[in-house]
């Protein structure tokens, strides 16, 4: 592998690093327009393995947009990012896969004499939230290259696990 092949490796990796953390914080800060942003336009989005939906990511966006008023408060925390370059005899394709493990803390949004008070969902007065539902597991994403960058083709959720307080 040549330098030049080397550095163009590194860069398609640092690119699509920010791709996903970019997928995170979009969900996250319910930035839906953002969200679509990162997708291909035949992007799909297939949420059933966590209890959700599959179909076009603009859909599934349309979806999360209403589901996620139920939890104001989240953060997607997306870790041991594996990244698997199409490898054309040596040199990077336009073709990625990548599986990362999640772990997805959100709390629900609180009733108050006045309505939700999504400001202090999930927060005491102290302002420390406490998670009302928590969830781990694995997304796998399929990429391709663009003349823009790097986007998201597809995107498959495989919960592990969730938890949720009480009995």
């Amino acid at each position: 592998m040549t330098q030049r092949v080397a550095l163009a490796t590194v860069l398609d990796r640092l690119a699509i690093d920010a791709l996903i953390t970019g997928y995170a914080v979009a969900v996250d800060d319910g930035a839906w327009s953002d969200y679509g942003a990162l997708f291909t336009p035949d992007g799909r989005v297939d949420y059933r393995g966590a209890g959700g939906v599959e179909g076009p990511a603009e859909e599934v966006a349309r979806w999360l947009e209403e589901t996620m008023r139920l939890f104001p408060v989240r953060q997607h925390l997306i870790v041991n990012r594996r990244v698997d370059l199409e490898d054309l005899g040596g040199y990077t394709g336009d073709r990625a896969e990548v599986r990362a493990d999640y772990l997805n803390p959100m709390c629900l949004a609180r009733q108050t004499a006045s309505g939700p008070d999504a400001g202090e969902a999930g927060a005491g007065r102290s302002g420390a939230a406490t998670p009302d539902f928590v969830t781990g597991g694995r997304y796998t994403f399929t990429l391709y290259r663009a003349e823009a960058g790097w986007l998201i083709r597809t995107v498959t959720v495989h919960e592990k696990w969730r938890r949720a307080p009480g009995p």
